[in-house]
C-alpha cells in the first residue's frame, strides 16, 4: 500500500469538480473508501461527482474535517485502502 500526501487545490466544498478526484480514481492499489472532510460542517457533494466515484468503485463519505481525520486514522489502523480529501476548517 502506498502512503502519500498530495497538495489539493480545493479550499471549499463548492470548488469540487469531478476532476478533483482523478488521482483517487486512478490510484493503484485501488482506493476502497474516500473520506471528504468538508471544513467545519459536513455537506453533500454534487451528484455528478458521487456518481463518478461510485462508477470507479470508490465508496464516498462526507463529514466535517475533524471527523474525517479521526475516521481516516481508524480505517488506516484496520489496513483499509482509504484516502482523505480534506478541506481546511476556517
Amino acid at each position: 500500500m502506498q502512503n502519500e500526501t498530495v497538495k489539493w487545490s480545493v479550499s471549499t466544498i463548492d470548488d469540487l469538480v469531478a476532476s478533483s478526484f482523478s488521482e483517487i480514481i486512478q490510484a493503484q492499489p485501488a482506493i476502497e473508501i474516500l473520506l471528504i472532510g468538508c471544513g467545519a460542517f459536513g455537506k453533500l457533494i454534487e451528484p455528478e461527482i458521487f456518481i463518478n466515484l461510485k462508477d470507479a468503485f470508490v465508496a464516498v463519505e462526507t463529514m466535517n474535517t475533524g471527523a474525517a481525520c479521526r475516521t481516516f486514522n481508524v480505517l488506516i489502523a484496520e489496513d483499509r485502502r482509504v484516502a482523505a480529501a480534506l478541506i481546511p476548517v476556517e
